[in-house]
């Protein structure tokens, strides 16, 4: 299937318009028009070469909502016309304990990631959301519910898995008090989510310049990291901090806002973190985790529960020739939304 999408020729280069085949359908695949895609924060991390050397030309892109265009032959839960979402993978060797257990994620033998990485079966790279066709194994492809609002969900196949996940992993329920560092694409997921869980939340800023936002999202306010006796009135108050910062920074400083047993998870940071002291850990028996993304059941879990809370990350809308100057303000700051792509404004010519 010929396509276009938008891809990087490297890691100093802009996002340019890139003509490529998507393989023929195998029997268990979907072919999908891709309708909105996501950006995330780790796509610029990946095409900038951040996380290591990429297999240029890459197109990004792992938020991904459609419309099913075909299936093989063998497909049964898909028909064409449905709505239907891609998220972080597209693969997985469905044989060892993790796939099993639905946490494709942790697959044994290395999941597929959706753009950057070798086919399994041709070793061809994967491609990306950031085009107008895309084609995956039935097993990923996730449905969207019939009363979600479909320009609004891309988000949720990574900013929203990806908080979703350890909010669940770690048993938040009503009253668990919930601490969120970061208040930009994977934070304002994880204060609305927390918030529809029941939980009591807190965003956690540098300063309050955002609290009026955090407040809406659902958190009671926020706790200014850089005021100490703020920061100091606030040990042990939280069961679970959920960590999105996506930078090097230091989590010694939040350890003891953590009651006893209580659990910083990482969901940010892919990289070095400053070198934290243990103290505070040992005082507490205070954790810290990580987590990543979630497999396919939990992502259509978060999916579901998103409709039947009505929970939305908060969107700017973008035509896909905007993407160079999005990934411009992504990189000055921590946006406290996600950019989406209408790939309708991406000609199919």
């Amino acid at each position: 299937m010929k396509t276009v999408g938008y891809a990087a020729h490297s890691a100093d280069s802009a996002l340019v318009p890139y003509h490529f085949e998507r393989r023929d359908l195998r029997a268990n695949d979907v072919a999908i028009e891709i309708l909105y895609s996501g950006v995330c924060h780790s796509d610029l991390h990946t095409v900038n070469g951040d996380w290591g050397p990429q297999p240029y030309p890459l197109v990004p892109g792992h938020e991904i909502v459609g419309v099913v265009k075909s299936v093989g032959a063998d497909v049964k839960n898909y028909k064409v016309g449905d709505h239907v979402a891609v998220g972080c993978m597209v693969d997985s060797c469905q044989e060892c304990d993790q796939c099993h257990h639905h946490e494709e994620q942790y697959c044994r033998n290395g999941m597929t990631g959706t753009y950057g990485a070798p086919d399994r079966q041709t070793g061809d790279i994967t491609q990306g959301g950031y085009s107008k066709h895309i084609v995956v194994r039935e097993e990923f492809v996730l449905r969207i519910p019939d009363n979600m609002d479909i320009s609004k969900a891309a988000p949720i196949l990574c900013a929203g898995i990806t908080t979703f996940s350890p909010l669940r992993t770690w048993n938040v329920t009503k009253g668990t008090r919930v601490g969120v560092i970061g208040l930009g694409g994977l934070g304002h997921m994880a204060v609305k989510l927390a918030h529809a869980m029941g939980a009591e939340v807190t965003a956690i800023s540098r300063s309050k310049n955002k609290e009026k936002e955090a407040i809406a999202m659902g958190a009671k306010g926020i706790l200014a990291s850089t005021d100490a006796d703020a920061m100091a009135a606030a040990a042990n108050a939280f069961d679970i901090i959920i960590d999105t910062v996506p930078v090097k920074h230091d989590v010694t400083m939040y350890a003891p806002l953590l009651d006893v047993d209580g659990t910083i998870v990482i969901v940010g940071q892919v990289g070095p973190l400053e070198e934290p002291l243990t103290l505070p850990l040992i005082l507490g028996r205070r954790r810290i985790a990580g987590s990543l993304i979630g497999g396919i059941k939990e992502t259509q879990e978060v999916l579901d529960f998103c409709a039947e809370h009505n929970v939305y990350p908060d969107c700017e809308m973008i035509k896909m020739e905007d993407i160079n100057s999005a990934f411009e303000r992504l990189a000055q700051g921590d946006l406290a939304h996600r950019f989406v792509i209408d790939m309708s404004s991406l000609s199919a010519e």
